[in-house]
């Protein structure tokens, strides 16, 4: 590596790839999780409210072994695997749900964070969406329930795209803005109402469900707000009818390109592009 590479929207350097060399070959007892703490430490990267941003390092580490400027050290434990040996994986039914909206009332909206509930909530989101489960940074996860506390749907909101040519548009944002910015936005990146629930509107009225809540919660975790809800729709495979019904914005589409396409090789689907600001003034915010 000769040039400075940007990797999850950071510039990288070969000094700094170097760097993680050396701690990798000067630490052999360290695993993933000692190093990715110590580039928190040594790089301070930290939320607002002062945690480390152990999930996003070690993704950042990911990226750089997959283009193969390091080597990790092997992997401890098999997550999943683990979980499956010790027989924890939560059990859930999968009896059809139907009839309507009124029939389910109060539907329940409930932030998951550490519950009870967050085991449950990775393994529907892993068998039953189609991109499984994946999570880094910054994120809210949210179950809903029916007035007989049966699990509904799943929505998961992560770090917002760090490029998106038809959003930065709407926004009006330029790159410096949008670096300085872009945490203000969060992103749709699962929705998952469950296969054996039949509910006309249901999966409009969870997102604006959603919608009226999430920014006060977000406030709560993280210290600071999102003004702005994003997700992009696989065209091919879905209408957006939903996100339509819940008056989020159509704003346009992708180009099909990854966003570590850095030499426009990468063919991936098309995604119309929707976006709900969450607040009046959120442009104004957002471009400062």
């Amino acid at each position: 590596m000769q040039d400075a590479v940007i990797i999850q929207g950071r510039e990288t350097t070969e000094e700094d790839v170097e760097l993680i060399r050396l701690l990798i070959e000067s630490n052999p007892a360290w695993g993933r999780t000692d190093l990715s703490k110590e580039l928190c430490r040594l790089w301070n990267w930290r939320t607002e409210n002062g945690r480390e941003k152990d999930m996003a390092a070690r993704s950042f580490l990911l990226k750089l072994e997959s283009r193969g400027l390091v080597t990790l050290p092997p992997r401890k434990y098999n997550y999943h695997g683990r979980y499956r040996r010790q027989g924890k994986s939560p059990s859930y039914s999968t009896e059809p749900i139907g009839g309507s909206l009124d029939d389910l009332r109060p539907v329940r909206v409930e932030p998951i964070g550490h519950t009870e509930h967050l085991p449950l909530f990775k393994r529907l989101i892993e068998n039953h969406h189609y991109l499984g489960y994946h999570n880094v940074g910054e994120s809210m996860k949210y179950m809903v329930f029916d007035r007989h506390d049966r699990p509904l749907a799943c929505l998961l909101f992560g770090s917002a795209a760090w490029k998106c040519a038809a959003r930065d548009e709407f926004i009006g944002w330029d790159s410096e803005k949008r670096a300085s910015n872009v945490n203000l936005v969060t992103n749709n990146t699962r929705f998952l109402i469950l296969p054996w629930v039949e509910v006309p509107n249901l999966a409009s009225h969870v997102l604006s469900g959603v919608a009226r809540r999430i920014r006060g919660d977000w406030e709560g975790r993280y210290n600071h707000p999102v003004l702005m809800l994003e997700t992009f729709v696989e065209t091919g495979r879905f209408a957006g009818t939903c996100y339509r019904a819940a008056n989020w914005a159509r704003v346009g589409h992708t180009r099909g390109r990854s966003r570590n396409d850095t030499h426009l090789t990468m063919n991936v689907p098309i995604k119309d592009v929707y976006v709900y600001p969450l607040a009046k003034g959120f442009r104004e915010v957002l471009c400062t």
